[in-house]
């Protein structure tokens, strides 16, 4: 993921046209030779290596901009390009503090002349409901959590997943409401007394039910989510947008990717180049919040 910067400077400012052309032959990926001898490029190859050479643009433009702004940003993407990319809002919906949620509500309104709930309510699917309800959170902060209440909360979710029709969970209003008004530690506590409680935990028992599973994974266990989202991005058959993924969690997650060790140990092995040396350094440094 990524490019060579160095090694394509080397290769090419030392090359002859007779050499070119070579390479050209050698590159069955990304030229090909038609009936005339003459190699082209091919159209899909090089959109591909555009997405690489884009990358690094990608991560400093995302690094640079107001965190507000940018988290706004994100949130009309995903919005824009439809349900697999609700994630996305979910992820900066979940994760942010109350404060740093409000100011990319306020930036919306600046960049964009609509709330993030009014652009919402275009949503079609069932998806709707908890994302308007999450967006517009303004969760409790304190360390106070009541472990009764949190317990009860587990056996209402419990019975809304096991005892009735899962597809509807997302229309169950106890079942959001828990989710987008109680403070992440209270949901840390209604997590730990639903395992302690059933065979599963919270996660493992909304398996395949997408931006719920999302949605408990960044409140309850954030680092669960953000290792199950950067292991998708290296994966050797990993999608475009799985890729993508990386650039958005390196830049905006650091934290919690620093706190789980994952970056520097499992993925500058699949990086390369100046996109390597940003992701890596925007790690290491502490600039990025």
């Amino acid at each position: 993921i990524g490019v060579d910067e160095k090694s394509l400077i080397s290769i090419l400012t030392n090359s002859n046209e007779e050499h070119k052309r070579s390479l050209r032959k050698g590159s069955s990926k990304l030229f090909i030779e038609d009936e005339n001898g003459f190699e082209r490029w091919d159209q899909s190859s090089i959109k591909i290596l555009k997405h690489q050479f884009n990358r690094f643009r990608d991560a400093v433009v995302l690094s640079l901009l107001h965190p507000w702004e940018r988290d706004a940003r994100l949130i009309e993407k995903a919005i824009r390009k439809g349900p697999k990319h609700y994630n996305v809002i979910v992820e900066v919906a979940c994760t942010r503090s109350s404060d740093q949620l409000l100011g990319a509500r306020k930036a919306y309104h600046s960049l964009f002349h609509h709330s993030i709930e009014e652009h919402l309510t275009h949503i079609k699917g069932r998806e709707r409901k908890l994302l308007v309800a999450l967006v517009s959170a303004y969760r409790y902060e304190g360390t106070g959590v009541n472990e009764d209440v949190a317990k009860s909360e587990s056996q209402i979710l419990y019975e809304a997943i096991n005892n009735g029709d899962k597809n509807k969970l997302l229309d169950h209003e106890d079942a959001i409401m828990i989710l987008a008004t109680r403070s992440k530690q209270h949901l840390q506590a209604l997590y730990r007394h639903y395992s302690q409680s059933y065979d599963k935990n919270l996660a493992q028992d909304l398996e395949g039910e997408g931006i719920l599973k999302d949605t408990v994974e960044c409140l309850c266990t954030p680092q669960t989510y953000f290792t199950r989202v950067l292991e998708a991005a290296v994966k050797e058959d990993a999608d475009e947008e799985s890729k993508r993924a990386l650039t958005r969690v390196i830049v905006t997650q650091k934290e919690q990717l620093v706190k789980e060790g994952f970056v520097p140990n499992k993925i500058q092995d699949i990086l390369l180049g100046l996109y390597k040396d940003f992701m890596l350094a925007s790690i290491a440094s502490g600039d990025i919040k």
